[in-house]
């Protein structure tokens, strides 16, 4: 489903990713992990055409992302607060996402009721602008965002970052049922122990580097936290 072809991003003479091929098949999980800095964060952003390789392009069913929005019909995507509209809302915004994808507010009420154990009630309800939301309530509002449209794509950022311990575990459920429904998966995250839980392949990056794509199994998890601490 998504193929990565010789793909570079230099900023300045630091070359922050360079990876000759990676595929990723329909209906795989994958757990992208790595240090700061390791290009996990480069890697979603050129996925999603945020920014401009400087060599080789990634394709989305075959169609390179930066030359086609024909992607954007079936894809999910939440890295951080600056895809939220500060000026909204939380509910203004669900309502907003769901209206590019066909979705009038009743689906949009259905949904919500459908994911409530997620966030408190409140959150969508009272008359707060999302620019004064924490933290962790503007993740809510993009990983819901992400998730509305039941995306056959869906691409997300250190998701279980600033949720309470209830709230991870709630997205780490919800996660392994779209996995189980069939959507194709690409978290990145450090925490190891949820993305071995949920993902069926793990991609590690190391400065810019893929040094290793492992099938998740019973002894992955302590293969990476080996590998960390040997990388100590």
């Amino acid at each position: 489903m998504i193929g990565v072809r010789n793909i570079q991003k230099n900023y300045g003479t630091k070359v922050a990713l360079n990876i000759s091929h990676l595929d990723i098949r329909k209906g795989d999980c994958i757990g992208l992990v790595g240090n700061n800095g390791a290009g996990k964060t480069t890697l979603l952003s050129l996925m999603l055409d945020l920014i401009k390789a400087n060599n080789g392009h990634i394709e989305s069913k075959g169609i390179k992302v930066n030359t086609s929005d024909d992607w954007k019909n079936y894809t999910g995507s939440y890295l951080d607060e600056r895809f939220l509209i500060p000026h909204l809302t939380a509910r203004e915004y669900l309502d907003f996402v769901g209206s590019l994808h066909g979705l009038d507010t009743g689906k949009v009420d259905k949904f919500l009721k459908e994911n409530s154990g997620f966030f408190e009630a409140e959150l969508f309800v009272r008359k707060k602008y999302i620019r004064d939301l924490s933290t962790g309530n503007k993740n809510k509002v993009g990983i819901l965002s992400t998730l509305l449209s039941a995306p056959e794509l869906i691409i997300l950022d250190e998701p279980f970052a600033s949720l309470d311990p209830t709230s991870q575990a709630w997205l780490k459920n919800r996660l392994v049922r779209a996995k189980e429904g069939g959507s194709t998966m690409i978290l990145s995250s450090h925490d190891l122990n949820h993305v071995t839980d949920v993902s069926n392949r793990v991609v590690l990056l190391e400065n810019g580097e893929l040094v290793k794509d492992l099938a998740t199994d019973s002894e992955t998890l302590s293969e990476l936290e080996h590998y960390f601490m040997l990388d100590k």
